[in-house]
């Protein structure tokens, strides 16, 4: 019997290594897939999209905030991974009955790495998940190393049309931008409905979750006239996983972009 810690401190005991894994997080989903675990992961979500073959093959145990109890336990997993936002703490609840559920908590970059390097130890991956981690640390060093400190932009990203919801302090999609050298206008945590008055240098519209598309851009442009609006790739800003790995490269094209 082993113990790990996940990033709620909560303490999951594992009698081996895990062999028949539930994730309920699509960009967590495709962390396990880079970490090998083709045979080992037996349920996704219908949102998870990464990689399309397992989209395809796998089952499907309903979203990520409806997750179909059932289904699951049909599955007899001996190990589910889960995500304190994402996920809603009831059906958790009802999932911690069935097998050991490792929840992850993440607001920045660390946590995510972290994520990464404890879902590895756990599911005796090591070798990979410490080589990705490195590649991703390089990959945001590199980024760091081209911000121009003296041209700080002010943004305002939004997640949502209708009501127009944008992406507040203490959020991962937050440090992703703080990652880039911008300023995040908003000021409120979380996902608040943006004040109109408010005068950005940019405007990031997300692919995700809500999909903003090129017939937006009109549409901004009328309520912020002075920003320049830009449809921006969500799963770069919002994917925790290993697509992390190619984050630092689409942000340093947004730096270019920005002048």
């Amino acid at each position: 019997m082993k113990e790990f810690i996940d990033q709620m401190n909560q303490i999951i005991r594992l009698e081996s290594i895990p062999r028949r894994i539930v994730s309920l997080v699509p960009s967590q989903t495709e962390l396990l897939y880079d970490l090998g675990l083709e045979n080992e992961v037996v349920g996704i979500t219908k949102f998870c999209i990464h990689p399309e073959s397992w989209f395809r093959i796998k089952s499907r145990v309903g979203g990520t905030k409806s997750v179909d109890i059932k289904k699951v336990r049909d599955l007899n997993p001996d190990l589910i991974i889960g995500n304190k936002e994402e996920n809603n703490q009831e059906d958790i609840g009802e999932l911690k009955k069935i097998a050991p559920v490792w929840m992850s908590d993440i607001f920045n970059l660390e946590d995510a790495i972290e994520m990464i390097e404890k879902i590895g130890e756990m599911t005796d991956t090591t070798d990979l998940s410490s080589s990705l981690v490195k590649d991703i640390d390089n990959e945001f060093q590199q980024l760091k190393s081209k911000i121009d400190s003296s041209s700080v932009k002010s943004v305002l990203y939004f997640i949502w049309n209708e009501p127009r919801l944008v992406a507040g302090k203490n959020t991962f999609i937050d440090d992703m931008l703080l990652k880039c050298g911008l300023n995040n206008l908003t000021q409120n945590e979380r996902y608040p409905e943006v004040e109109k008055e408010q005068n950005p240098d940019l405007v990031f519209l997300s692919s995700e979750p809500y999909p903003f598309k090129k017939k937006h851009i009109e549409e901004f442009s009328n309520i912020y006239p002075n920003a320049k609006i830009e449809i921006v790739d969500g799963e770069m800003f919002s994917w925790y996983g290993s697509r992390l790995k190619f984050s630092a490269h689409y942000l340093s094209q947004l730096l270019v972009k920005k002048k």
